[in-house]
């Protein structure tokens, strides 16, 4: 089949576009407002983007809590979503009022970064403390903006847990991290996938 994106005339029950650039790491982002509120938001347009200096990127459809936060700051992190945190995750990603605290809502226990005033996921194998580079708006083949806000930051920090370390490297096979593989599918490096549906405020 070819169809051309713009008419999305693919005639499937559902856009296969998704489900064909997969797996896609999941950027578990915490943030915390300038007056002090926490968040924490789930995007699975999320990536390293450079190593030397070490880069990553995530991209929010929509100006949400984590974009407005980043912007007050200029600090943000990443926790590592690992198969154990599944569910936690999946719990954090409900929309809710701006304030609302999803570690509260994920049960999950929110640590500061150690060089940035920003939470990470106390209960995570793995935690990028990032410092911001660029908040930009990408745009389409005719110029004009998406409604995307792409954000970029420099990893400072990096905590790692000693449960996933095995002869001086990370095994994968342990800390199992989730990709989102489309639709409402994800998968943790193995060969099973499996369905998760948001949920409702």
């Amino acid at each position: 089949m070819f169809y051309e994106t713009g008419a999305n005339a693919h005639g499937l029950k559902h856009d296969p576009f998704k489900a064909i650039v997969a797996p896609r790491p999941i950027g578990w982002i915490g943030t915390k407002a300038a007056d002090g509120r926490r968040n924490l938001s789930p995007y699975s347009f999320f990536n390293a983007v450079s190593d030397r200096p070490k880069l990553v990127m995530f991209s929010s459809s929509g100006h949400k809590d984590s974009v407005t936060n980043i912007e007050e700051t200029g600090v943000f992190t990443c926790s590592l979503a690992s198969r154990h945190l599944a569910s936690q995750m999946n719990a954090s990603s409900v929309a809710v009022p701006h304030g609302v605290d999803e570690f509260d809502i994920a049960k999950l226990t929110a640590v500061t970064g150690r060089l940035v005033d920003a939470p990470y996921v106390g209960e995570a194998y793995a935690a990028l403390e990032c410092r911001m580079t660029q908040i930009l708006r990408p745009v389409d083949v005719d110029g004009r903006e998406s409604g995307n806000w792409v954000v970029f930051g420099q990893v400072v920090g990096i905590h790692i847990s000693p449960e996933i370390i095995r002869d001086g490297l990370l095994d994968m096979a342990v800390a199992r991290p989730l990709g989102r593989m489309g639709y409402m599918d994800y998968s943790d490096g193995g060969a099973d996938v499996f369905a998760m549906m948001r949920p409702k405020a």
